[in-house]
């Protein structure tokens, strides 16, 4: 226990949230600049088993926030670089990692038996899924963002509202990384926000994070932040479904242009946002309709469009540069 002890002895927290953690399974989807600190602290924490999920390669241009790998890990599965440099940190941890991207058709198999999710992903798409997900299981999942120079973490489902209550409405733009930069510090203090509530709900702390969200932007060094305990969960939303679960009878709109990708299915058309709407296609109102993008922006926005001239049921799908199972 010479290992713990430091932790052990704060107050509040004891041998007992040491074996809380001890015992417990967390799933962490994303490997990038977020999981860098909240893999570190966990495995150092004594977190008895942590299951990573990634499908990307170490790239140079992430070194500078991704401060998990060294620069002998670029080209290399970042589920698997991760972990091995996981397991020299703390062996007795056990860890799983899966190489694939996190989907519709594959979320319910990765939370199944975990106690904690931890959205370190940084995907407008995989936040929610995961949050739709984890809701009608009573499953905690913490989840956080940053971009450029701020960002956010939260505390969801279980005890408190699910993400969606929180942020029911589409985003003005996607924002990423890639085209909005980001700087590395700032990330380490969002992970370190995250992982320090995963921590919190696994060994039972009080107050709990669940139902607060905690803000941080570096441009001014301001934190800020509110609790969302009542925050209404929204009677109708929009679901993400796989590609394998399209229908030969569903209405299929691509909003990918033909040099992003190939159609997502043999019956799908190409269309772009503005096309949608009351004097666009639109389905019969017995057919499904599925709106098809890269990240899950355009369908949605396209989905609101629609809905507004057509009452039946709407799915949106983020298929990436290219179609996924």
């Amino acid at each position: 226990m010479s290992r713990y002890a430091r932790q052990i002895a704060v107050p509040g927290f004891g041998s007992g949230a040491q074996d809380r953690l001890r015992t417990a399974h967390v799933l962490v989807i994303g490997a990038g600049g977020l999981a860098a600190p909240v893999l570190q602290y966990l495995t150092g924490a004594g977190v008895g088993k942590i299951s990573l999920v990634d499908p990307d390669q170490v790239a140079l241009s992430n070194l500078h926030r991704q401060t998990l790998f060294v620069h002998d890990d670029l080209g290399q599965p970042k589920a698997t670089a991760a972990v091995n440099h996981m397991q020299r940190l703390n062996p007795e941890v056990s860890f799983v990692a899966h190489n694939v991207a996190l989907g519709p058709a594959n979320v319910a198999d990765l939370i199944r038996g975990v106690d904690l999710v931890l959205d370190c992903a940084d995907s407008f798409a995989a936040s929610y899924i995961l949050s739709d997900a984890c809701q009608p299981l009573g499953l905690a999942l913490i989840s956080a963002s940053v971009v450029g120079m701020a960002g956010y973490c939260g505390g969801f489902c279980r005890t408190a509202p699910s993400l969606r209550a929180v942020f029911p409405d589409l985003p003005d733009r996607m924002a990423s990384c890639a085209e909005d930069g980001v700087l590395g510090p700032v990330v380490g203090v969002i992970g370190g926000l995250q992982a320090q509530m995963a921590i919190a709900v696994l060994a039972g702390l009080v107050p709990s994070p669940l139902g607060q969200l905690v803000t941080f932007d570096a441009d001014g060094f301001r934190f800020g932040g509110f609790r969302f305990d009542t925050a209404p969960e929204p009677e109708s939303y929009f679901d993400f479904i796989a590609a394998d679960d399209f229908d030969s009878q569903d209405f299929i709109i691509d909003l990918r242009a033909a040099q992003e990708a190939p159609l997502a299915h043999p019956n799908a058309v190409r269309a772009q946002v503005l096309d949608i709407g009351s004097q666009g296609p639109l389905p019969d109102i017995t057919q499904r309709a599925v709106l098809c993008c890269a990240s899950g922006l355009r369908a949605w926005q396209a989905a609101d469009r629609l809905a507004a001239a057509w009452s039946g049921r709407i799915v949106l799908a983020a298929l990436g540069k290219e179609p996924f199972n």
